[in-house]
């Protein structure tokens, strides 16, 4: 039977070659790479915060709460890289409306932070300000738990969980795939932007939410808030990164491999492709929930803009950059390409959207592993000495 199985599958059923089902033991990490991630570990927690609170303003070493914020939006940014590595890089599932799903974290951190203002809105009400120019006279029943943080938490993680997991159901049961399912999502993208836009929906309409002032009752527009804000977010991706390692590298995650390379095969064996596919699809969703959720408060807002099907296509793009199914590299990918656009939006605004085009053509023609792949085989490269 082994002949005819993807090597990720064979080696973990019996019969194989393999004495055991859960296949050959790992390190979740080598020792070199807990070392990187240790050291990643004190930037984050330690040199950030000191060049940022610490060093004053006027010297060269000083780290500006701008450059705090953006940095923390692009960790953002990484967790969606990372969480559509799970599902395209090691299950060849490609989502274009992973967007809905980070926006809906958004909008429920959103919903948090605009009860939190309270009664120093621009009308001194209890109601947001935009319920107020629409004459509501009180809280749709959907805010219900918008003003307890436990309940916004869970949320968070809910809404898009329960969305993923009956729009990816019906999907998956009706054996959707390839450019099909890339379509459904985009519509799904679109359809959610289209829903969010409309005022009567109490979300805000087009403008969303904004004007945030507290969280969990202290003020939001403050350094030490900010650097909070920035270190959370960075400690929850080198979570979900280790989550993500332990998953791809377990039994799950090379039945998830099987999918990728012969989902027909994996069904002949006995696997159900559907719950895998299923469970991968809503861990996914969840992280990308919790990236919408830490963007929201380091943004100052969150609109149905973040629902358009390019957002989707930009997370895409990060993966692929940086090197799908290796984990580091989508999240490489994201901070290099919001690197640039920061830089070009600020020196050659008109030049970027060029740039972006040209990044994924190259990418695809000539880097089809990306940036991982381009250093991995770098590295594998003898030196021109010994070559000679």
């Amino acid at each position: 039977m082994s002949a005819v199985l993807p090597p990720s599958l064979s080696s973990s059923l019996p019969g194989t070659g393999s004495t055991s089902v859960s296949g050959p033991r790992t390190t979740l990490l080598s020792p070199a790479a807990w070392t990187a991630l240790f050291a990643v570990l004190g930037v984050l927690i330690v040199l950030v915060p000191m060049l940022n609170l610490a060093v004053p303003a006027g010297n060269v070493l000083h780290l500006s709460d701008y450059a705090v914020g953006l940095a923390g939006k692009i960790l953002c940014f990484a967790i969606c890289a990372l969480a559509m590595d799970l599902i395209w890089g090691y299950t060849g599932i490609l989502s274009l409306g992973h967007g809905v799903f980070f926006a809906l974290g958004g909008y429920v951190m959103g919903m948090y932070l605009m009860r939190q203002i309270g009664r120093d809105g621009n009308y001194q009400s209890h109601l947001p300000d935009f319920m107020v120019v629409l004459d509501w006279k009180e809280l749709p029943w959907y805010w219900a738990l918008s003003d307890s943080f436990i309940a916004t938490v869970l949320l968070v993680m809910l809404v898009p969980g329960i969305l993923a997991f009956v729009f990816g159901f019906f999907a998956f049961r009706s054996r959707i795939k390839g450019v099909y399912f890339s379509i459904i999502t985009q519509a799904l993208s679109l359809a959610g932007m289209l829903f969010f836009t409309r005022a009567e929906t109490g979300f805000g309409g087009d403008n969303g939410f904004t004007d945030f002032k507290r969280i969990l009752g202290m003020p939001l527009a403050t350094p030490t808030m900010r650097m909070a804000l920035f270190v959370a977010t960075g400690l929850t991706l080198i979570a979900f990164f280790l989550l993500a390692r332990w998953l791809v590298q377990s039994k799950f995650g090379r039945v998830l491999q099987a999918i990728r390379d012969a989902e027909t095969r994996v069904m002949f064996t006995g696997y159900d492709p559907l719950r895998y596919k299923l469970a991968i699809w809503v861990i996914s969703a969840v992280m990308c929930g919790v990236a919408g959720a830490l963007y929201v408060p380091q943004a100052g807002i969150i609109n149905p803009g973040e629902m358009k099907p390019a957002v989707s296509i930009e997370i895409a793009i990060w993966a692929a950059v940086g090197g799908r199914a290796t984990l580091i590299g989508p999240i490489v990918g994201a901070i290099f390409v919001n690197g640039a656009k920061s830089w070009f939006t600020q020196v050659i605004p008109t030049f970027w959207l060029y740039f972006l085009g040209g990044l994924f053509i190259a990418v695809t023609l000539f880097l089809p592993n990306g940036i991982i792949g381009l250093v991995r085989k770098l590295r594998r490269q003898p030196p021109a000495e010994e070559k000679a």
